[in-house]
């Protein structure tokens, strides 16, 4: 059962916008067992969409499609209008190659659970590595923009440690820094708090919810943090099963779901005071 989006809570567009990514009938399977089984979904330029459902939903398989690390069995996507998975030769359409992917992949950026830093190396060049080789940036142009995003997530103080000298909360905002400095048009976020500490997950997201905040990037956020979803996004995606169940702005689906399987899965957490004092 697929929900329709009756408006989105802060972004501003006109009629004319067209989505930045667009999700059509998206299956994939592995093996026998179906992990998404027709999902239609768009991502609008500046829109933040978070991505919520229990584990097993399919939420990280739509992102890992996105970054082309999982190929759909089944549908289409496109990236700025232009197909990921299959290009056009000569009229006739084929399967995508290397060169097509490099070129529609740079336009997205991705975080994911763990960090996968270069252990050998310090923060300051993990995050200057892909903007010398990807970008092919010289290498005092990909220092300065490498320390000026590791200042917005707070690390100028850490530019000469190693990854194992930061706790987990600061590796992940390196691995944040590290995305954003590639200056993509599309962040993806996968549950990047999931393997912190409870007392480093507030530093992280504040982290995003800055980037959140300066409206140039388009950001799909798949969480288990209710509270965050509630206020960095524009849009709510709820997925069960393999399917969207249902989408909406954040306090028309918070506080009143319309899908029995919504509500089921949003009652865990109505016992928690800070998320149900934000959707009162």
């Amino acid at each position: 059962m697929k929900g329709k989006v009756i408006g989105l809570a802060h972004v501003r567009r006109s009629k004319n916008d067209k989505p930045i990514v667009q999700y059509r009938n998206i299956k994939k399977s592995f093996g026998e067992v179906q992990i998404l089984n027709g999902v239609d979904l768009d991502l609008y330029p500046g829109e933040k969409v978070a991505v919520i459902g229990p584990s097993g939903s399919g939420k990280t398989t739509l992102a890992r499609m996105l970054m082309t690390l999982e190929e759909p069995s089944g549908g289409t996507i496109e990236v700025e209008g232009e197909s990921l998975w299959h290009k056009e030769v000569n009229g006739s359409i084929a399967p995508a190659d290397k060169k097509h992917f490099r070129k529609v992949r740079g336009k997205i950026g991705m975080v994911f659970q763990q960090y996968n830093l270069f252990p050998h190396m310090t923060i300051l060049r993990n995050v200057m590595e892909a903007p010398v080789h990807v970008l092919k940036i010289p290498k005092e142009e990909a220092k300065n923009r490498a320390i000026e995003m590791l200042t917005k997530v707070g690390l100028a103080n850490k530019l000469d440690a190693y990854p194992a000298q930061l706790s987990g909360g600061q590796q992940q905002r390196v691995a944040i820094a590290r995305a954003c400095v590639m200056k993509p048009k599309i962040m993806l976020f996968d549950e990047v708090t999931a393997a912190l500490d409870p007392e480093l997950v507030g530093e992280v997201l504040q982290v995003i919810k800055n980037i959140a905040d300066d409206g140039s990037v388009s950001m799909m956020i798949i969480t288990h943090e209710m509270d965050f979803a509630y206020e960095v996004a524009d849009r709510v995606v709820f997925m069960a099963d393999g399917q969207i169940v249902e989408q909406a702005p954040p306090k028309q689906l918070f506080s009143n779901p319309t899908h029995q399987r919504t509500k089921d899965f949003l009652s865990r957490f109505l016992n928690k005071n800070s998320f149900t004092a934000n959707i009162l």
